[in-house]
């Protein structure tokens, strides 16, 4: 079986296995004015990312390591992007929701997979988007799994969810902004980048998210 149909087999089992349930509602901003629900929740999101985001900090940098060119990686962004978008606001809606159990695991897969590749790979290929996209289904499933912990106010359900969304958003171009200047656009030129820094950096993240695996399986 090839690579891209073994993850689509992996999401589409993790995708009907998922069950129906409320989404928590945020009393004490129930009644709070726009301004300061999205303010909230756009910190909410940001900080979600950077600095309680080590997996999806590591997921994007992976992303930025195959591939020195910044279309390249921004068309990859855009995929995860959309991807965890829909399922975030799908999630929250009650349309789809996943058990951390069995998302966090796999979230901690495609972080190991994304660096795997990177080594594996000589350049990107166009399953890498569509792996990618899949892989942001699943992160948006972990996203709407920790916003459910603190709430929506139910009559600014959609302004809070666009919110923490961008600022979700804005995490992840802080991440991939610090990766190409201070490493890839600084480094590619060098005869040992692919050595030292593509294949170094993607072990290590591989060794990351196999511990987080093990431990996300074995603690849920």
């Amino acid at each position: 079986m090839k690579k891209p149909a073994v993850f689509i087999l992996l999401i589409g089992g993790l995708l009907s296995a998922l069950t129906l349930h409320a989404h928590t509602i945020n009393y004490a901003l129930q009644n709070a004015p726009t301004t300061d629900v999205i303010g909230y929740y756009f910190k909410l999101g940001f900080e979600h990312i950077i600095p309680s985001g080590a997996d999806h900090i590591l997921f994007i940098a992976g992303l930025c390591l195959l591939s020195t060119h910044i279309k390249s990686i921004i068309w990859q962004a855009t995929a995860f992007t959309v991807a965890h978008s829909v399922t975030l606001a799908l999630s929250m809606k009650n349309v789809i929701v996943a058990p951390p159990a069995v998302v966090e695991p796999v979230i901690a897969l495609s972080i190991m997979f994304i660096a795997v590749e990177n080594m594996l790979a000589k350049k990107l290929s166009r399953w890498r988007i569509a792996i990618v996209f899949l892989f942001g289904l699943v992160h948006g499933l972990g996203f709407a799994s920790s916003l459910n912990e603190t709430g929506l106010p139910p009559d600014k359900f959609f302004t809070s969810i666009i919110a923490f969304n961008a600022g979700v958003e804005i995490g992840q171009v802080a991440v991939i902004a610090a990766m190409f200047t201070l490493i890839i656009n600084r480094l590619k030129n060098r005869n040992w980048y692919k050595q030292k820094v593509v294949y170094g950096l993607s072990a290590l993240i591989t060794l990351i998210a196999f511990y987080w695996t093990i431990e996300r399986v074995f603690s849920m």
